[in-house]
């Protein structure tokens, strides 16, 4: 992550120079990585329950990784934009392997701590990489490809050598499957209703939470004059404190139903981000913005580590890739429904609709409370008599 975060941000400054384009190229690139995330974390999630999680999550980062200073060298536009259509794909394989892997090596009551960890180190990342980026990128644009293909190869040595295969194992008499077959299983975590209804709620709370690094920025700017330092102070603030109090909240909240805790983790975001359609005081901006840190602090470990649970442990690959829609889909069409909304409606309007929208969310979490919870002890009694077994 720290490759990604020392390179992504400065991926606009680098097209716009280098190829002497404007911010319309630039949104097409983004909307190809978004594309090529969607395909990418499908294919993933199918070869991480075919083949391994290890594996799958080794091809990614050498691949990428690679990948990354072939951009570097590319100087036609066409060819730079095919390039990262690959790369957003292949990039993307190994997520719904990492998120599986967590699940098959902590027991449930475990794993919203342990997507709260991962959650640290992404934060750590977002806090250093764009500094060190910056440094680098007043050099040379080029290091920074370089860096990003060292981090990756340098995450896949550790690897390859620290971390186990932890796909579950077949038994003697059970068929393998085929590739096709694994990748028509996506049928049986579609027909998963409940799954899906998780899936499309928690997509309404990320499209609200996206505006945080897309739209917050230009609405301080232009209506209240917020100056840019300040937006990456109030970035700044949310990362460090996520690296503070993650793991203590992630801790607490661990012994308690999951849904409840998506609705309440989600109740900050309609207060946090529902304030900057009724603020102007700066003060009040930061205060905002902590309101939103702590609902992010309860609502994503929980989300994957709930993700996970309705999973069966052969299939917890093409489980993790479908709840990455509730990423990627909002990711294709947030940011630009939100700048419709800011030029012809108003833009206070965003932060109004991103408060209703959070509501919605928190009454469907609380509806899917009812709904899950016993589906939820069931599971967590069968995991406990398989690891009983197991010892």
């Amino acid at each position: 992550m720290l490759g990604t975060f020392l390179l992504y941000p400065f991926y606009a400054l680098y097209i716009t120079e280098h190829f002497g384009v404007g911010m319309t190229q630039v949104g097409f690139l983004f909307s190809i990585f978004s594309v090529g995330n969607i395909f990418g974390g499908m294919i993933g999630g199918v070869l991480a329950d075919k083949y391994g999680r290890r594996l799958i999550v080794l091809i990614g980062l050498v691949t990428s990784g690679m990948g990354s200073i072939l951009l570097g060298f590319v100087n036609d536009l066409t060819l730079f934009f095919i390039l990262s259509a690959f790369l957003g794909l292949v990039g993307s394989l190994g997520r719904p392997a990492r998120q599986a892997i967590v699940a098959d090596l902590l027991p449930a009551e475990k794993q919203a701590e342990g997507f709260g960890i991962l959650r640290v180190a992404f934060n750590v990342s977002a806090t250093i990489g764009p500094i060190l980026g910056g440094f680098l990128a007043t050099r040379s644009f080029m290091i920074l490809f370089f860096v990003d293909a060292v981090s990756s190869i340098i995450t896949a040595i550790i690897v390859f050598f620290v971390i186990p295969e932890t796909k579950p194992q077949k038994l003697d008499d059970e068929p393998e499957e085929t590739v096709l077959k694994t990748m028509i299983g996506y049928k049986e975590v579609l027909k998963d209703t409940i799954f899906v209804i998780f899936v499309a709620v928690t997509s309404i709370m990320v499209l609200v939470y996206m505006q945080m690094n897309s739209t917050l920025s230009v609405f301080l700017r232009d209506v209240h004059d917020f100056p840019v330092l300040s937006f990456s102070l109030l970035l700044s603030m949310n990362a460090l404190m996520v690296v503070v109090f993650q793991l203590w909240i992630a801790k607490k909240i661990s012994k308690f139903a999951p849904m409840k805790m998506m609705a309440f983790g989600t109740l900050f975001y309609m207060i946090g981000f529902g304030m900057y359609g009724f603020v102007s005081e700066i003060y009040l901006f930061f205060i905002a913005m902590i309101i939103i840190t702590v609902g992010e602090m309860i609502v994503t470990p929980v989300s994957q580590a709930t993700a996970a649970s309705f999973a069966p442990e052969d299939k917890r690959g093409r489980y993790m890739a479908v709840f990455g829609f509730s990423w990627s889909i909002p990711s294709l069409f947030g940011v630009i429904v939100a700048g419709l909304v800011m030029e012809n409606i108003g833009p206070n309007w965003v932060w109004y609709i991103a408060g209703i929208l959070s509501l919605v969310s928190v009454i469907g979490f609380s509806l899917l409370h009812g709904v899950t919870r016993k589906r939820f002890s069931i599971e967590l009694e069968s995991l406990h008599e398989k690891e009983l077994l197991i010892d």
